[in-house]
């Protein structure tokens, strides 16, 4: 079986490592083509020894707008005919589109006879109209839809492809608390061994809600003196079409570290590739989100032992179990998360505990093998409907 995966950006973000990870997972007898523009992500595909089809990438605004939208859509066509184009060459069983965009080149492409696809939503989209649009025509073009959780699955319209929930996997031999040195790594980023460490992982945006951490360590450092806030990740969708102003946001969070008088004690480190070290080196990860579609660094903070306090709107709902294996809060609420972070300090057999049963539910839950027999079984579906 050859499978076409088609992707619309060349950054490498959460959605991306998770389709890496699947490509790396699939048995031999599937064969994988990865059409994206070219970025970080066909360098990591050809570094997995993936033929790598580079295409026009487009950021399409999911918002009406005089001039966002028109671009948008003419990028979204040229992605269409080169696609179609790669389709026609490599012959592919089957489109397995990784984002929201390219679902709807992938759609497009098979209603001009190409190959069936099978759309993988990671993001819940806003209301409005033009999102509206966009998904029922994504749901229109694909045999199977996959979403990362039942909150993705909710803003879905229904339709003829058949809808499946598909957690994100984690690698559990990378993520693994055996692998790493805490010691060591605690050294490498400069953190003192008495540290009491909270990190917060994803792209720096305002729905991420860094700056809620920040809050958080402000007011905790009056208790604990020995804190130190770790922020991972940088402000990746920076053209005018993005949703919110990433960049702008990204100063912001540095003022208000600054402004709070807390620049020894808060270490922006950037977009990071050694991800496993720095949850080695943490003490609590924090994802306060407002409307997170799944949580990827919550599986790995759990496959780490590491406890973690996340937002109950969204995916973290449907992966931690309250009080057992992490703390779900409703977002933007500094006050709470900070109340919630001090019970954890006062009882740190009981984070100890939290940390134990987050890695072995990632473990029976989140693994590589479990999602690629998924997803398998979802092209299986999408082929047997021809």
């Amino acid at each position: 079986m050859r499978i076409l995966y088609l992707n619309h950006t060349a950054l490498m973000s959460g959605a991306e490592r998770s389709l890496l990870t699947l490509i790396e997972g699939l048995p031999g007898e599937v064969e994988a083509v990865v059409a994206c523009p070219g970025g970080p992500l066909a360098a990591a595909a050809r570094a997995l020894g993936v033929r790598v089809v580079e295409i026009p990438g487009t950021d399409a605004s999911l918002r009406l707008h005089p001039l966002h939208t028109t671009r948008g859509a003419a990028d979204l066509l040229r992605s269409a005919l080169a696609v179609r184009s790669t389709a026609k060459s490599s012959r592919p069983d089957l489109v397995h589109t990784n984002t929201i965009r390219a679902g709807i080149v992938g759609a497009a492409v098979a209603r001009i006879g190409g190959p069936p696809v099978v759309a993988h939503v990671r993001d819940r989209l806003p209301p409005g109209r033009i999102p509206d649009v966009t998904l029922k025509a994504l749901v229109a073009g694909a045999r199977v839809v996959i979403a990362n959780s039942r909150y993705t699955a909710a803003r879905i319209p229904s339709g003829s492809a058949q809808m499946r929930v598909i957690s994100n996997p984690v690698n559990l031999t990378r993520f693994s608390r055996r692998s790493v040195d805490r010691v060591a790594a605690r050294e490498r980023l400069g953190i003192d061994s008495s540290d009491f460490v909270l990190t917060v992982i994803g792209q720096i945006t305002p729905w991420k809600d860094q700056d809620l951490a920040i809050r958080v360590a402000d007011e905790l450092l009056h208790i604990e003196p020995h804190m130190h806030l770790l922020i991972v990740g940088s402000a990746k969708f920076t053209s005018r079409a993005a949703r919110f102003d990433n960049r702008a946001y990204a100063d912001e969070l540095r003022r208000t570290v600054t402004t709070l008088g807390l620049d020894d004690r808060v270490s922006f480190l950037g977009e990071r590739e050694d991800i496993p070290e720095i949850l080695g080196a943490t003490d609590l990860v924090l994802v306060p989100s407002w409307e997170e579609p799944f949580g990827r660094a919550v599986i790995e903070a759990m496959a780490m032992g590491v406890p973690v306090i996340a937002t109950d709107v969204g995916g973290p709902a449907e992966i931690i179990r309250e009080g057992v294996d992490g703390l779900l809060l409703p977002p933007r609420r500094p006050e709470r998360w900070a109340a919630a972070v001090r019970s954890l300090l006062d009882d740190p057999g009981r984070m100890r505990d939290m940390g134990r049963r987050g890695e072995r539910e990632a473990t029976a839950r989140f693994g590589v093998a479990q999602h690629v027999e998924a997803v398998l079984e979802a092209y299986g579906a999408a082929g047997s409907t021809a």
